[in-house]
């Protein structure tokens, strides 16, 4: 079964970072996503770009709202994912436990599946 790891992480968090130390960040969640490769539980992996370019979209009543970044009631962006194949849920808490990103931003674990089902455990 496929699982996401969406990493949110604090708004502004990138910007403490100097241009070396968020290199070495940048390496450590490579090499993470090359060990689960090898592990072979990799589907895919990607950093996001940060909210000051985003936008987000709703249509209601058939208009369009369009609300340009950067966002300033939010204090988390998803700041990146890496997409899995186990066998559990377990599985994939074990394997984000394991993300070097879990020290600075929170790792939601969640199984990938159609939107008209609920989700087992659900309440």
């Amino acid at each position: 079964m496929a699982y996401m790891l969406l990493i949110h992480e604090p708004t502004g968090q990138r910007r403490t970072r100097g241009e070396t130390e968020g290199q070495a960040v940048y390496a450590r969640m490579v090499r993470f996503g090359d060990e689960l490769k090898t592990r072979g539980l990799y589907l895919a992996s990607e950093s996001l770009g940060s909210q000051a370019a985003a936008a987000r979209i709703q249509v209601r009543g058939g208009q369009a709202q369009v609300l340009d970044g950067p966002f300033a009631e939010a204090k988390e962006m998803v700041g990146g994912f890496f997409l899995i194949n186990c066998t559990t849920r377990e599985e994939a808490v074990a394997i984000a436990r394991e993300c070097p990103a879990a020290e600075w931003a929170t790792i939601e674990v969640r199984s990938l599946g159609p939107c008209y089902e609920e989700a087992v455990g659900a309440g």
